[in-house]
């Protein structure tokens, strides 16, 4: 009780002495604040007086007498003076050390009751030695004083911020304390700085002086250890404020400097050190006042030792991160969170000083090497931070100095920070082939988290960073057979990778030079032996977090089986090269790598031949026909239109013309037979006649859909049906067999390659029946409507075309059969080639141009799947084709379409609840260019049209689905402009709630850009509404 007594007594006696309320004397706080000079000097003097006339009042107080005597004589650095001010300070301190001493005995005899298990948890008890609020503001205020009174007034010139410029209290302080005139300021600022250091010894007392004050200690400090003694001149003499101090002493302030540097939180440091160091010329200037008086330059002695202090810093462990907290902190960036960090993002300029600042090595380094060294794999750790407040200025800061160090010194940066960065793709290489062969399968060597995260930096490093140097794409070249081959892994699963080795693999194609990146591209397909891939040795695998990691990889006993895995993983990653290739189409790399690889010609020349030795020998095996396929299929891709082939690339193409015609003889698959005999034909003809059988080949090959236009391609049809019966009831007249083009392309078919009189391969490419003349009888008619039907691509798609050029004309035979032209068009939409089904399109539109009321209602119901004369269901794709033409009419109609408005949106909404989600997505994306070409004038349907919207994106679970109606509504906004306040004044606060709620809680990034656009241009209508523009006009009225 008497320690607690004694712990109470000590605060209220600081509380006296300082003049706090309750202390007894009536003297508040803010007498102290406002006192000046005189004033000041009075109200110290009757505060020492309170305080010992309180002492010697009675027994209660005998203890802390006690106890202030006791550390009294143990405070050695204590001297008598006359100077008020030294001996209020004096005081203040001794009661401190008191206050240490009494929490440390009350701590140690201490000792908290073990918990009871069974009884239910409750918050443990304060220790004994525990402050409270109101304790430590007085302990706060008592701080204060010291450093105001002993420790500032004695720091020279340019060391630490002035008193001045502080509190208007401390400008009286200065004033008042002349430290010039006494002749032992430096032992004061040394007995202000040890004392303060003893109290710190105690945690919760160190916690406040060292969160609070730690500048002015650090000064304090920094000037007794490190001034220097003389004075620089002719004339070197001592300087006078350093006289009475020991260098026993100021070597003990040098150990007590690095101590406290150690001790405290190291961005702290870094940002004290920065103002210690400070040098600024310019005034304190607050808004509205004038400039202050300048600040004083830290002298060059400070300068320097802040310098090597903050290297120090920075060399430590974790000494990086330090730096840059206390850089950015200090900078005006909390990084805690809140606008500070999101103002940060946005200031490039700070992170790429502090990144100049990490690409610069300190003077005391043994060498930049070992500065490379040290900083660098710290570096790279602040590519890793995953605070998301911090992320993007740390990882800014770690990609711009690791630039900058590749620019200033590239090979120690290749050594330190890109080797190290690449390590998880290249270690499989580096590892000693027998050491894995040791191994046993499935034995992890690059884990998942370690290639991810190689991967992420970089992404982060090359294309964010985005300097395409000589040094980056070089250090680079190693590890791209590893990427690209990770890239071929990631298209088979879902993974997170695969985004970023796409992008890393296209930055360094668009970025190196065009021969540099062809032979990349050569390397990638397996014609060069310079690209380093993943080891034989080693796999990819699936890993569960969606990533992939390197694991040794099974041997394979069967020679037979590992060669067919070895073909297929090539063939598999042709066709993911040649899909990479399809976002190269602007730069022209894909044309000009597809003209480089005619030189695989030879390679698929010297398959072929073998080949036909083996077919020969008849000893043909899987790992032979695998081969022979993919060579195949390459020369399929090129001809089915991957690369615009020139005459002359033909002429290097005929030399596999013999080969192909042997294999269509000799080979045993009819596929490989038809395959080879096209492919001839297709090479003869210079591309001017290519089946389908060639279409699908270069399909499989590139992995997509190629459009098969090409003059005599064929189409799968019914085998069953035939084309005159499908004509039988569109008979105009009596029906005319098509027996010339059939024969005309058998013919063709049989003999593909008719030699003229030069030589020349000549191709009969067009059937008559599709020549248009100025007559249309009705006998031509009946020939286009069969031609129609014709199993030919080109000729079924010339023939609608002629029909629809008789509607454009206006042709009378053709507006006659409008009920049997809509039939024949209606049916050829349903036909998978483009050619014909957009023609088709083509011809329903015009025939719903020219009657409209007749046509209009049909095409509704066959978008509603309800037209009487379906035996069936319409399938998706037909009803969005239906839809396609449903736009074109609208857009032919113009604003007749006002007329057919109710009719067309319904559809629309019905399509939009349809179960099939493209069809959903195609109806709401016609619906919004519908309210464009309405002009927006929806009348009564708005509210079905907004709650609908409003039911799809809160309900749909399809991605594509929720981003098409949220599209429509930034449609609608958009186009209504400041009409929507009108028109959607029932529904406007609904649809920016839902907007709102789709931002915050959509999953899908592409629905969430949708909305806020959306937001964005509410925001604006919002804001021409309530703040509209003011007209700068002068009206002038003529009176009668």
């Amino acid at each position: 009780m008497a320690g607690s007594l004694t712990l109470e007594r000590v605060v209220e006696a600081l509380a006296l002495l300082l003049g706090r309320p309750g202390g007894g004397t009536g003297t508040d706080s803010g007498s102290l604040q406002v006192a000046k000079h005189a004033d000041l000097l009075e109200t110290l003097n009757s505060n020492l007086a309170a305080l010992e006339e309180k002492l010697g009042q009675g027994p209660q107080w005998n203890e802390l007498w006690s106890l202030r005597a006791e550390v009294r004589e143990q405070a050695v650095w204590l001297e008598s003076s006359t100077d008020v001010t030294w001996s209020f300070t004096c005081q203040v301190l001794l009661l401190l050390l008191s206050l240490k001493k009494c929490m440390i005995i009350l701590a140690a005899a201490y000792h908290p009751a073990k918990p009871n298990p069974r009884t239910s948890e409750a918050a443990p008890a304060l220790s004994p030695d525990t402050l409270s609020i109101s304790q430590q503001k007085t302990v706060q205020s008592a701080l204060q004083f010291v450093i105001t009174l002993g420790l500032c007034p004695y720091l020279l010139p340019g060391v630490g911020i002035p008193l001045k410029h502080r509190t208007e209290f401390s400008a009286v302080v200065q004033d008042v304390v002349s430290p010039n005139a006494s002749s032992s300021a430096m032992h004061r600022l040394y007995a202000s700085c040890t004392a303060l250091l003893q109290i710190a010894q105690q945690p919760s007392l160190g916690n406040l002086i060292l969160t609070r004050h730690l500048g002015d200690l650090i000064a304090g400090l920094c000037q007794l250890g490190f001034c220097p003694i003389k004075e620089k001149g002719e004339q070197a003499r001592p300087l006078e404020q350093l006289k009475g101090l020991t260098e026993e002493q100021r070597t003990r302030c040098r150990e007590a400097l690095k101590s406290v540097l150690d001790r405290v939180y190291q961005p702290l440091v870094v940002q004290e050190l920065l103002v210690l160091q400070g040098g600024s010329k310019q005034g304190l200037q607050s808004p509205g006042q004038e400039v202050k008086q300048p600040l004083a330059q830290a002298p060059a002695w400070l300068r320097r030792l802040c310098g090597q202090l903050l290297s120090e810093r920075l060399m430590r462990p974790s000494g990086v991160q330090a730096v840059v907290r206390g850089i950015m902190e200090g900078a005006g960036i909390r990084v805690a969170g809140g606008s500070g960090t999101e103002a940060a993002a946005a200031d490039w300029r700070k992170c790429d000083m502090v990144a100049r600042i990490l690409a610069s090595c300190p003077q005391q380094s043994l060498s930049l090497e070992d500065y490379y060294w040290q900083v660098c794999p710290q570096i790279l750790d602040l590519l890793h931070i995953q605070d998301k407040l911090t992320a993007h200025q740390f990882q800014r800061v770690a990609t711009t100095s690791l630039l900058t160090m590749a620019r200033e010194c590239p090979q120690l940066a290749v050594k330190y920070l890109l080797h190290p960065m690449l390590a998880p793709l290249l270690q499989c290489w580096d590892m000693a082939e027998m050491a894995m062969e040791d191994l046993p399968a499935g034995t992890v060597l690059v884990k998942e988290t370690e290639l991810s995260r190689c991967v992420e930096d970089m992404f982060k490093v090359y294309v964010v960073g985005n300097e395409p140097s000589d040094v980056l794409l070089e250090s680079l070249q190693p590890a791209l057979g590893v990427i690209f081959s990770l890239y071929c892994f990631t298209k088979q699963n879902v993974s997170h990778l695969r985004s970023p080795c796409q992008e890393i693999l296209l930055w360094v194609l668009e970025k190196s030079e065009r021969e540099v990146a062809l032979s990349m591209l050569e390397g990638f397909a397996g014609l060069g032996r310079t690209m380093q891939f993943l080891h034989p040795l080693c796999q990819f695998q699936v890993a569960g977090g969606g990533g992939a990691m390197i694991t040794v990889k099974e041997t394979i006993s069967d020679e037979e089986e590992a060669l067919y895995q070895k073909v297929s993983s090539e063939q598999w990653q042709m066709e993911q090269l040649v899909d990479l290739l399809t976002h190269c189409q602007k730069s022209g790399l894909a044309g000009d790598f597809f003209i480089c690889c005619l030189k695989v010609v030879e390679f698929v020349a010297v398959t072929l031949q073998r080949a036909c030795a083996s077919l020969a020998q008849g000893s043909e095996g899987t790992v032979e026909a695998q081969t022979l396929s993919m060579s195949m299929g390459l020369v399929a891709a090129m001809l089915g239109g991957a690369v615009q082939l020139k005459s002359g690339d033909f002429a290097i193409l005929k030399q596999l013309v013999p080969l192909l015609e042997e294999i269509s003889r000799i080979h045993l698959e009819p596929v490989i037979q038809e395959l080879a005999a096209d492919l001839r034909i297709t090479i003869c003809t210079h591309g001017a006649f290519s089946t389908q059988t060639v279409g699908t080949a270069a399909q499989s090959t590139l992995g997509k859909k190629i459009g098969s236009s090409r003059s005599g391609g064929q189409t799968h049809t019914n085998p069953t049906e035939r084309p005159e019966d499908k004509a039988a009831g569109l008979s105009l007249g009596q029906p005319q067999s098509n027996e010339n083009c059939s024969h005309t392309n058998s013919s063709l078919a049989s003999n593909p390659s008719p030699k003229g009189k030069n030589g020349e391969s000549t191709v009969q490419k067009e059937c008559p029946v599709g020549t248009p003349t100025a007559d249309h009888t009705r006998q031509q008619l009946q020939e286009l409507l069969l031609s129609a039907y014709d199993p030919e691509i080109p000729v079924r798609a010339a023939a609608l075309r002629h029909l629809s050029r008789l509607l454009e004309q206006r042709d009378p035979d053709g507006l006659k059969a409008q009920e049997k032209l809509l039939k024949v068009f209606l049916e050829n939409m349903e036909h998978e080639d483009s050619f014909v089904y957009l023609s088709a399109i083509q011809g329903v539109a015009l025939l719903s141009d020219v009657y409209p009321e007749q046509i209009l209602p049909c095409l509704l119901a066959q978008y509603g799947c309800t037209s009487p004369g379906t035996t069936g269901p319409q399938t998706a794709e037909t009803r969005m084709k239906v839809g396609e033409v449903l736009m074109r009419v609208t857009r032919a109609l113009g604003d007749m379409s006002c007329q057919y408005r109710a009719p067309l949106i319904h559809a629309f909404l019905r399509g939009a609840r349809d179960p099939d989600s493209t069809l959903r997505a195609s109806s709401l994306s016609n619906l919004g260019e519908l309210c464009q070409r309405l002009h927006f004038q929806l009348g009564s349907v708005v509210q079905e049209v907004t709650s609908c919207l409003t039911a799809i994106v809160k309900t749909d679970g399809e991605a594509e689905v929720r981003r098409a109606a949220v599209h429509v509504v930034a449609v609608l906004l958009r186009g209504l402009n400041e009409k929507a306040t009108e028109v959607l004044r029932d529904v406007l606060r609904d649809l920016y709630r839902l907007l709102k709620s789709v931002v915050a809680s959509d999953p899908d990034e592409v629905t969430v850009l949708h909305a806020q656009l959306a937001l964005e241009e509410l925001d604006d209508i919002m804001r021409r509404v309530l703040f509209p523009p003011q007209a700068l006009e002068k009206k002038l009225v003529v009176l009668p």
